[in-house]
């Protein structure tokens, strides 16, 4: 028979596994967001990456509690500028992306998933 507190300790890190592995699947999806949002307006996704920047817990519309994930990522519309956008999702399903227009206060919503097509 294990230890409980080996047992505990198992636990915990398989958790801490699985939460890894869906984390990384995650940043993915937000990855292959960003670099589609950024083609279908003909601009270049710099750095081809994502950067994580807000995760809470957030019911989705089942009433489910899920973890809502909000990345930030950096893209040109001319070559020679950066300019900001984010993302939202839930685990791997994309609910909006986000791209700066010319006045960084404002933004327009290139997706959102929560809106009826």
């Amino acid at each position: 028979m294990i230890p409980w507190m080996e047992a505990i300790s198992l636990v915990g890190l398989l958790a801490l596994g699985w939460f890894w592995y869906v984390s990384f699947q995650s940043r993915a999806a937000a990855i292959e967001a960003a670099r589609a949002a950024c083609q279908s307006e003909n601009f270049m996704l710099l750095d081809d990456t994502v950067a994580l920047t807000s995760l809470r817990l957030q019911r989705d519309d089942e009433g489910r509690l899920r973890l809502r994930r909000v990345y930030r990522f950096e893209y040109s519309d001319t070559g020679d500028n950066r300019r900001d956008g984010d993302l939202a999702l839930f685990d791997d399903k994309v609910l909006t992306v986000r791209l700066a227009t010319q006045r960084r206060s404002e933004w327009y919503v290139v997706r959102d998933l929560n809106e009826p097509k």
